[in-house]
């Protein structure tokens, strides 16, 4: 199910997801859902993957059809689209299209907040939250076929533990964030400087600090423990952020030697770096 603010790229996920073999109904009234599923899960249909995008007006209803799809059996999994309203407003100006919230005496953004506030509680339900304020087309497709691809196709949890550098901003579509900046900085070290985290001479720099083995030593043990909590309770997706200052040594370092850890206990997860290729370090 693809659901959220008008112009944060419900569409645009909807075609990746097309790409990769989905069946796609866009703008799908609510009233219609349950009776889609029904004849797509029927036997006999050729449709094995179902992508719903519910959009304007009828998605303030959504999270009702979703319990009762569940409750009788569905995996149900909730993309939910947002960008920052000077984001919206920008791309509203760009395409000079109305929101379809709009009423007449009202602005672009007293209609943007009135779709946020109608959409809160489907947000706070969703399995995944995409911002895609900084995001262009290319990068929403690399996130969208991220989760929902062939391999992560798959039931269970899909844990995703990422890189990045504070300076650029917190992400947002995030379930926990972790700081790694008590860790000496390789970027002051010449030889360095230039290289991410994912060279060895850099990795080697930063796991062989004092204080590098004991925090990843506590954090394997209480992610192993948290991990399998957060399945039972239904959770589709969990995104961990490891942070540093550019996003470029030490929190690609030890997301990747996290990442390592997880895998070796029999956890699915992929490792992805935000901010690494950025030029202004």
């Amino acid at each position: 199910m693809i659901a959220g603010l008008s112009g944060a790229g419900r569409s645009q996920a909807a075609g990746h997801l097309e790409d990769l073999g989905w069946f796609v109904v866009d703008n799908m009234p609510t009233s219609l859902v349950e009776k889609v599923v029904e004849l797509a899960s029927a036997p006999g249909s050729a449709f094995d993957a179902l992508a719903l995008v519910v959009g304007r007006a009828h998605n303030v209803d959504v999270g009702e059809v979703i319990g009762r799809l569940r409750a009788a059996g569905h995996r149900v999994r909730v993309l939910f689209l947002e960008a920052q309203t000077v984001e919206l407003v920008r791309r509203y100006g760009a395409t000079r299209r109305r929101h379809p919230l709009g009423e007449e005496g009202q602005t672009i953004v007293d209609a943007i907040g009135r779709e946020r506030a109608l959409l809160e509680g489907l947000r706070a339900e969703a399995d995944v939250v995409i911002d895609t304020t900084g995001l262009n087309v290319h990068q929403l497709k690399e996130k969208v076929v991220s989760l929902f691809g062939v391999e992560s196709s798959a039931a269970g949890m899909q844990t995703t533990i990422e890189s990045f550098g504070f300076k650029h901003g917190l992400p947002l579509d995030v379930d926990m964030v972790l700081d790694c900046r008590f860790l000496p900085n390789p970027f002051w070290v010449e030889t360095l400087r230039n290289q991410t985290g994912l060279d060895p001479a850099v990795r080697d720099y930063v796991l062989g600090q004092d204080a590098a083995g004991p925090f990843l030593d506590k954090l394997d043990d209480l992610l192993a423990m948290l991990l399998p909590f957060y399945a039972a309770e239904g959770k589709s997706y969990l995104t961990i952020a490891i942070g540093c200052t550019g996003g470029r040594h030490r929190s690609v370092a030890v997301a990747e030697e996290l990442g390592r850890r997880l895998g070796r206990r029999g956890f699915d997860l992929r490792v992805a770096h935000r901010d690494i290729r950025r030029a202004d370090q």
